[in-house]
């Protein structure tokens, strides 16, 4: 008899395979409604959703016991699903008039992106094991998924209606408009839209609190893992406020908005998989010094380049460049004491152990006994690298 059940991995093939090809449909899906691949149409961008595919992908395929891997590729699909139904609701019902086959099934899938946020919310709370932190959290996590699911079906039941009454008119992100909130003829969907999306905020805000407690209380390995969890989050939502800021410039707000949503998942398959988990200090502080000191120096630049051409009146190249020369030159020691100011407060294990080298090498200088120099050597190593084990061998010449 043959298998008639797959195994996890051949499952994580097929999902996989799934998603390239709605990750491949959104290309001739978006020009077919003339718009961006990266506009997002409805949902988010095909590649952040990608970020999540790949991230939950080897997750799924390494851990397959563990649900994140497979709670991010089930977000991925709806993300991919719901926007390459926007695609497809603006080029039949706002570009055809409905002339396209299949529009009916675009519309019932458009809002998936709704069950890829659920998805999201569950990933932070379910981190880094998946499961709940404790037992007076089912509470929450039962209330957010009842209503999500209210709202899923709220979805089906107006689409449905929408299609029979033959209003099926969208917005150029291929949102039906009777589900906007707005429409009087859904009164009970207006209220229960105003639920769901605060409910939505507070269970993510809930999860992300829930892990910062649960790091004050933990240590070691799963410390590491909230902390790479924590540092992540905090990337993509100083992402998201900078891309708000900088809307102006889009080449910069893109390039922003590639880091912050890349931070996420690549944090959380760092932490799952436990690969180089105690690099995450030094990969903050190092992030931290190096933007206090790109924000100090534009800073600098930009008050000599104002002092030089708007107080003492030198509208010259040279005020120009002399303003360069002098922000390169402050680089290097601005930086040095950048980062060790950062070290010292995140990034503690190595700042403790520059210190102990460094006063080590100071007594050295003054040392005369073979012996006792060697003891402070041995002394010296196991505080600053804690080894399991240290011989110290000495030439007899």
């Amino acid at each position: 008899m043959g298998r008639t059940r797959l195994t996890s991995r051949e499952a994580c093939v097929a999902v996989g395979v799934v998603l390239l090809a709605l990750f491949a449909a959104a290309v001739p899906l978006s020009g077919l409604a003339r718009q961006n691949l990266n506009a997002g149409g409805g949902s988010v961008p095909v590649w952040v959703s990608a970020a999540f595919a790949a991230t939950g992908w080897v997750l799924a395929f390494r851990r397959p016991a563990n649900p994140l891997g497979w709670i991010m590729l089930g977000s991925a699909f709806f993300f991919a699903l719901s926007e390459d139904a926007s695609y497809y609701t603006v080029a039949d019902y706002g570009l055809r008039h409905g002339d396209l086959p299949l529009g009916a099934v675009a519309l019932l899938a458009q809002p998936g992106w709704a069950p890829g946020i659920v998805a999201l919310g569950l990933l932070i709370l379910l981190f880094p094991d998946g499961r709940l932190p404790s037992s007076r959290w089912r509470w929450l996590a039962a209330a957010y998924a009842a209503v999500a699911a209210l709202w899923m079906a709220g979805t089906v039941v107006l689409t449905v209606r929408a299609l029979a009454d033959h209003r099926t008119q969208v917005d150029s992100s291929g949102n039906l408009l009777l589900l906007s909130g707005h429409d009087p003829a859904a009164g009970w969907w207006n209220v229960l839209q105003d639920l769901f999306f605060p409910l939505l905020i507070a269970c993510w805000l809930a999860s992300i609190a829930s892990q910062a407690l649960s790091y004050r209380r933990s240590s070691g390995e799963r410390r590491q893992q909230l902390k790479w969890l924590l540092a992540g989050s905090a990337a993509t939502l100083v992402a998201l406020g900078l891309v708000a800021l900088l809307g102006s410039v889009p080449w910069l707000s893109d390039v922003i908005s590639v880091i912050g949503f890349l931070a996420l998942p690549v944090s959380i398959g760092v932490a799952v998989l436990r690969y180089r988990l105690f690099d995450i200090d030094r990969i903050v502080s190092r992030t931290l010094a190096y933007a206090i000191v790109t924000g100090l120096l534009i800073g600098v630049y930009a008050g000599l380049v104002l002092l030089t051409t708007e107080v003492f009146g030198f509208h010259t190249p040279v005020a120009v460049a002399a303003s360069t020369l002098a922000a390169a030159a402050l680089f290097t020691p601005v930086r040095r004491r950048v980062q060790r100011l950062v070290d010292r407060r995140f990034n503690r294990a190595r700042y403790d152990a520059e210190t102990t080298v460094a006063a080590f090498a100071d007594r050295l200088k003054d040392a005369v006994n073979l012996d006792a120099a060697r003891d402070d050597l041995a002394t010296t190593v196991h505080q600053a690298l804690e080894p399991a084990h240290l011989s110290v061998w000495v030439s007899p010449r």
